[in-house]
């Protein structure tokens, strides 16, 4: 697969002093569909609009099908950008708004009727041609706002942050339809949001960015279940963490004595060595009680402290290992519900369901 963006050693700064990007060095794969995810101020959005051409990176280059594009204007980048505010031209139809940057490139009469048709057909809006951007939902802008990113047919298309306007069930939605578009267009699509299930949704690929770096570049399942920092472990979904310092190292596994005093075998994300600090990251679902617990590697006894009831599920905050907020989920079954506030049980995990960091 071949590249057709790539940031080298790209750094931003807006006062001088402070960067926001580090030393940004990334290739976006040609057809993919990159997520920049990270919390406000990571950096991530910077990078968007310095791809964009809204922004100028102020250390760097940044190549576009192999061609320097720093000093390019954004209209002659050939980028398609969808914004969460949708950014429509209220005064203009639908059909208007997605021949906008038909005529700015100066395209026939002729072919910009059949490219709108063509990209309305993609959002499954070609009814609403003659509608005012006044006169649809919010979710109906936003397909709107796509289609006018993509009727251009462009190399590349950007999406900062598109469905943090929309609600839940209407996100979500909007979700599988934005992923089945790239899916059947083969577009390369870079999606910027803080939301990691969204991430985790549509992805092929998520760089995690926290302080202007890149934590991680990975699949989300890699990111989930191989976290290369407690950073990404944090951020990526619902971990424990407990600190300690490792006590042996044996190949693919340490030995990792934690506060308190107990010991726990854990899986290695990096080099390990004996007498390092790390943490031990373990995800709540990886987590059993009772009778299973007794065969795993890591068995302790546990304190049930507060039983938050979800429909599918049963999340327990428990007090194990010395830590009073330890959350299991537990499925909604026959054992589950057996738990009450203030019992004592065995709880366990294997060795490869947790993970030690540095």
């Amino acid at each position: 697969m071949s590249t057709i963006v790539s940031f080298k050693n790209v750094q931003k700064t807006y006062d001088g002093e402070t960067l926001v990007v580090k030393n940004l060095n990334l290739e976006i794969r040609e057809g993919e569909f990159l997520t920049m995810l990270g919390p406000s101020g990571s950096g991530k959005t910077t990078c968007l609009m310095m791809l964009a051409g809204f922004e100028t990176a102020t250390h760097g280059e940044i190549l576009l099908q192999g061609k320097p594009i720093n000093r390019i204007p954004p209209e002659r980048r050939n980028i398609g950008m969808v914004f969460q505010s949708y950014a429509l031209f209220p005064h203009k139809s639908v059909a208007e708004n997605l021949a906008f940057p038909l005529r700015v490139r100066k395209v026939s009469k002729d072919e910009i009727a059949r490219k709108v048709k063509r990209a309305l057909n993609m959002v499954n809006m070609e009814k609403f041609a003659n509608r005012m951007p006044g006169q649809l939902s919010g979710g109906q802008q936003q397909r709107i706002a796509v289609a006018r990113a993509l009727v251009f047919e462009p190399a590349l298309v950007l999406m900062d942050e598109p469905l943090g306007a929309l609600d839940k069930q209407l996100r979500e939605q909007m979700q599988y339809e934005i992923k089945q578009i790239h899916e059947q267009s083969g577009l390369t699509v870079v999606y910027v949001t803080h939301d990691q299930s969204e991430a985790m949704t549509m992805s092929d690929r998520i760089a995690v960015f926290n302080n202007g770096v890149i934590q991680q570049l990975a699949s989300p399942p890699e990111l989930y279940e191989k976290p290369e920092n407690a950073f990404v472990a944090r951020f990526i979904g619902e971990s424990n963490e407990l600190r300690g310092t490792v006590a042996s190292v044996d190949r693919e596994r340490c030995t990792v004595r934690i506060d308190g005093g107990h010991s726990i075998v854990a899986s290695t994300g990096a080099a390990m060595h004996a007498a390092g600090a790390t943490s031990v990251s373990l995800r709540p679902e990886r987590i059993v009680v009772g009778e299973q617990a007794r065969a795993c590697d890591n068995v302790f006894n546990g304190g049930v402290k507060d039983l938050i009831y979800y429909g599918d599920h049963l999340r327990v905050v428990m007090q194990v290992c010395g830590r009073h907020d330890f959350i299991v989920k537990l499925p909604n079954d026959g054992a589950a519900r057996k738990l009450r506030i203030g019992d004592s049980v065995d709880v366990g995990w294997m060795a490869d369901a947790c993970r030690a960091l540095q």
